[in-house]
């Protein structure tokens, strides 16, 4: 299967990552259970009457994806995809709490229409009126690989040309509850946690929407080559090694061509583990890890993706992300690897162009 590339990358997260110098601004956080993302002045972007009836969600990723679309000079895409874990939790909380309020009478049905998790793929196509292929994927922490997969597939058998490729979730009140109750998101009394060393269950919850455009064609924008995806559901921490080793052997690699890999440290003890492994398997790559800048959410391998993105093409790598001083004089190939607390381990590998 034949390289695509990515012409352009826009994220809203908790960090101020539509800044122009945003490398220079990260702000870690560890010292709070949940952090928010930063928001833009949506009503530059957005009609006021309609901010009033979008939820978090879907503003964040009209926003990502305008810019997206600007960096990479393309006005309508040809396929707009987008992963979600969560969808638009925030309109089905409001719309479960009508359900219970009214006894399950006089519903109104705008809450469960705004619901649905392809509410923010269907949001795009109606403000860019783009009429063509428009899917959604809900794969938890792969649903942005599986969306990158479908576009590669798609671009490779000239399907398309060039495709909005996108990942969101946003925080609601009451799953956040619901997180604590069951130890997903940490103890107030675990913090402040070192995200590589941690030694107690749970995560630092975030949030945020990172968009891509996939083209065929390398343009003087492009970012990276997309040279393969990987997805498996489960994987026992043994067979850690055999699932990078092989996948890098499918794209005649070996682990000392990797100059730099991307690991989802989150700072849950038990989960942590697989990045450990895969740790030692590169003993002459830049280790990084990021989710101390953007917290753990479904979509959280967007962020990674849009900071690699990056570190290709201006060849740098901000201390900030630095596991190990390893550092390359030339960056060509960059390893993500992200797995949300045990499940959905997926590899991306990109190149520089």
């Amino acid at each position: 299967m034949s390289s695509v590339y990515i012409n352009g990358a826009s994220c809203i997260s908790v960090q101020d990552t539509l800044a122009e110098d945003f490398f220079g601004q990260f702000k870690p956080e560890n010292s709070v259970p949940i952090v928010k993302a930063i928001e833009p002045a949506y009503k530059e972007f957005i009609p006021a009457a309609m901010i009033r009836r979008m939820s978090k969600t879907v503003k964040m990723s009209s926003v990502a994806s305008h810019y997206a679309l600007k960096e990479a000079g393309i006005e309508k895409p040809d396929a707009i995809i987008v992963g979600t874990g969560m969808g638009c939790s925030q309109d089905s909380e409001k719309f479960l709490k009508n359900v219970i309020d009214n006894q399950e009478e006089f519903l109104t049905p705008t809450y469960f229409i705004q619901s649905t998790h392809n509410t923010v793929a269907g949001q795009i196509a109606l403000a860019l009126q783009c009429h063509a292929y428009n899917f959604t994927y809900v794969n938890t922490s792969s649903a942005l690989e599986f969306s990158l997969l479908d576009a590669k597939l798609q671009l490779t058998d000239d399907e398309a040309e060039n495709i909005l490729v996108g990942s969101t979730d946003e925080q609601t009140e009451r799953t956040m509850e619901l997180y604590q109750l069951r130890h997903i998101i940490k103890k107030t009394e675990h913090f402040p946690v070192d995200f590589l060393t941690s030694t107690t269950k749970g995560v630092l919850w975030g949030e945020g929407s990172s968009f891509f455009v996939i083209g065929k064609n390398k343009t003087e924008n492009s970012y990276a080559q997309i040279r393969d995806v990987q997805i498996t559901n489960k994987l026992e921490q043994q067979e850690t090694e055999r699932f990078i080793e092989a996948f890098l052997v499918k794209n005649n690699l070996s682990f000392t061509d990797i100059d730099a890999v991307i690991l989802g440290f989150s700072g849950d003890q038990e989960s942590d583990t697989y990045y450990k492994t895969a740790m030692n398997l590169f003993p002459e790559s830049a280790l990084l890890y990021y989710k101390h800048l953007s917290g753990e959410y479904n979509t959280a391998s967007g962020f990674s993706t849009f900071m690699a993105c990056h570190i290709l093409k201006n060849q740098q790598i901000p201390e900030i992300m630095m596991i190990n001083s390893i550092k390359k004089n030339a960056i060509k190939n960059v390893l993500l690897y992200n797995h949300l607390l045990g499940n959905d381990h997926s590899l991306v590998l990109l190149e520089k162009v």
